[in-house]
């Protein structure tokens, strides 16, 4: 695994609300996939929490549930505290590692794990064994959900993803007045589907379905899919029609 630098730490909170296509939409969904009441006292840990803008949303919603974000960034560990720092004793931030095993036994008797355009970072086996380390840690009515990138499987698809997300970025960099950001997007090769990255090594969708599947989630599904980036996971809860 690259190691993720704090340089691109300072640019991802710079070019985010234009880089990342329909962003509420899409932490919106994975939001809507939580197997829990907003009112149910549920365990969660945010792996790769960035500057906390998740982690908030679900603190907000889910308003007696307690939050552990995870994330190797000095810089995003700050941000997210004090973006965090309204819910008191509720939020908590800690350093970790992605690609280490030290920080597993965090998710022991957690109810949801989430993560958002984190786990794209590991490659295709440490993806595996981070899904197996989760399913058999998280409580038996726990999920699993993911908001990230996926690898097109057909040139035509990586075509159509990679014009997606220019031209959603444009739109973005138009509605937030701030046509620069979207030159410094293009010029960064922030587009994975027009510029792979060593950093970069998102799996096809199937794939990490069938790995959730393996790993010993009883139902996966997909429930947002736009430009390459998707929101997916695994319920340990099969449904009530298994």
């Amino acid at each position: 695994m690259t190691d993720w630098s704090e340089a691109e730490s300072i640019q991802f909170q710079d070019l985010a609300e234009v880089a990342v296509p329909r962003r509420d939409e899409m932490l919106g969904a994975l939001m809507a996939a939580v197997p829990f009441p907003r009112d149910q006292p549920i365990r969660i840990v945010d792996i790769g929490c960035g500057d906390g803008l998740l982690a908030a949303q679900m603190l907000d919603a889910f308003g007696r549930a307690t939050l552990v974000g995870l994330d190797g960034s000095e810089l995003m560990r700050q941000a997210a505290a004090v973006r965090l720092a309204a819910f008191g004793a509720r939020a908590a931030i800690a350093p970790f590692g992605l690609a280490a095993l030290d920080w597993w036994d965090r998710l022991n008797g957690v109810d949801v794990v989430i993560s958002s355009l984190c786990l794209h970072h590991l490659n295709h086996a440490k993806k595996q064994y981070l899904y197996k380390a989760i399913a058999s840690r998280i409580t038996g009515a726990g999920a699993l959900l993911i908001a990230d990138l996926v690898e097109a499987q057909h040139p035509s698809t990586r075509s159509a993803w990679a014009d997606e997300w220019d031209q959603t970025a444009a739109k973005q960099a138009r509605e937030a007045g701030r046509p620069d950001a979207f030159d410094r997007f293009v010029s960064t090769g922030w587009n994975h589907y027009r510029a792979p990255d060593a950093i970069d090594q998102p799996a096809a969708l199937l794939h990490q379905l069938v790995w959730l599947k393996h790993a010993g989630f009883a139902a996966v599904d997909c429930w947002w899919l736009f430009a390459g980036h998707a929101v997916f996971g695994g319920f340990k809860q099969p449904p009530a029609s298994a």
